[in-house]
C-alpha cells in the first residue's frame, strides 16, 4: 500500500468542501450596484448658470416695450438683484450647500424669468395674429428668436433646479430615483467615474426639446419632467410656426 493512500480521503473532503464553497457563492444573490445618482459629488461651479441668466436679462431688455410688463426694465432688475443675492449669501464657488432661504430666492429668480418671458410670447403671438401691421421680417425674426432663445434658458433652469431637488441636492446623492436619466448615467465607461451632469448639460436638453420638440438622448422619467417638456414644445413650436409664418408672408 503506498504511504499517500491514508490521506486520499481527507484530500476528496477538502476538494469536496472548497467545491461546495464555490456552489455557494455563486448560488448568493449579487448586491446592487449603487447607482450613480446616490453617489457624492463636488458641486457644480455656479460661473455657467449666471452666464445663462445674464443672457436672458439681456434678451429680455431687447425686446420692444410693447411686449414686456411696465415699466420694461423692472422684471430684468428683479432677476439681478436675485443673482447678486444669491452669489452674496453663497459665495462659494461651488452649489454643494442650500438653505430653504436659498432655495426660495433661486426659484423664484427662474419664475420671474419665465414670467416675462411667458408674458412677451403671448403679446408676441397676440400681434401676430390680431395685428395687420407688423415690422420689417428681421425685426419679427430677432423679435421671436429673443422670446424663444430666453424660453429655452427658462427652462433649462427649471430643470436643473428640479431635477433630483436641485443641484446641492445632486451632489449629496439624496434622491432615490433621478428625474432626467442622462446617457453618462446608464453605462460605464463613457465618462469619468462619478460624473453628474451640470447647467449646460440641462441647457442642451432645453435647446433640442426646442428644436425637436421631442426629447433627444436624455429621458425625462418623472411626471413633472415631462410636463415640464411637453410645455416647452408646445411654446417653441406655436412661437416658430406663427413668426416664421408671418416673416415669410412679409418677404412674399
Amino acid at each position: 500500500m503506498s504511504d499517500h493512500e491514508p490521506h486520499a480521503p481527507a484530500q476528496l473532503t477538502e476538494a469536496l468542501h472548497r467545491r461546495l464553497e464555490r456552489i455557494e457563492r455563486l448560488l448568493e444573490p449579487e448586491k446592487p450596484e449603487r447607482p450613480a445618482w446616490r453617489s457624492v459629488t463636488l458641486g457644480e461651479q455656479r460661473w455657467a448658470v449666471s452666464v445663462a441668466i445674464l443672457v436672458a436679462v439681456g434678451l429680455q431688455l431687447a425686446l420692444p416695450t410693447r411686449l414686456t410688463i411696465h415699466p420694461h426694465w423692472m422684471l430684468p432688475a428683479l432677476e439681478l438683484a436675485l443673482l447678486v443675492a444669491l452669489a452674496v449669501l453663497n459665495p462659494h464657488k461651488r452649489i454643494d450647500q442650500t438653505s430653504r432661504l436659498l432655495r426660495l430666492m433661486s426659484l423664484a429668480m427662474v419664475a420671474v424669468i419665465s414670467l416675462a418671458n411667458g408674458w412677451s410670447a403671448v403679446k408676441l403671438v397676440r400681434d401676430l395674429i390680431h395685428t395687420s401691421a407688423s415690422p420689417g421680417a428681421l425685426a419679427l425674426l430677432g423679435t421671436g428668436g429673443a422670446v424663444w432663445a430666453t424660453n429655452i434658458i427658462a427652462f433649462s433652469l427649471w430643470y436643473w433646479e428640479w431635477d433630483r431637488g436641485g443641484p446641492a441636492a445632486r451632489a449629496q446623492g439624496v434622491k432615490a430615483y433621478p428625474d432626467f436619466l442622462f446617457p453618462q448615467m446608464q453605462q460605464e465607461g463613457i465618462a469619468e467615474p462619478g460624473w453628474e451632469p451640470s447647467y449646460p448639460d440641462y441647457l442642451y436638453v432645453a435647446f433640442t426639446n426646442a428644436c425637436a420638440f421631442s426629447p433627444t438622448d436624455t429621458m425625462p422619467l418623472s411626471v413633472w419632467a415631462k410636463l415640464l417638456m411637453m410645455t416647452q414644445s408646445a411654446v417653441s413650436l406655436i412661437t416658430v410656426v406663427l413668426v416664421v409664418a408671418r416673416a415669410v408672408g412679409i418677404l412674399q
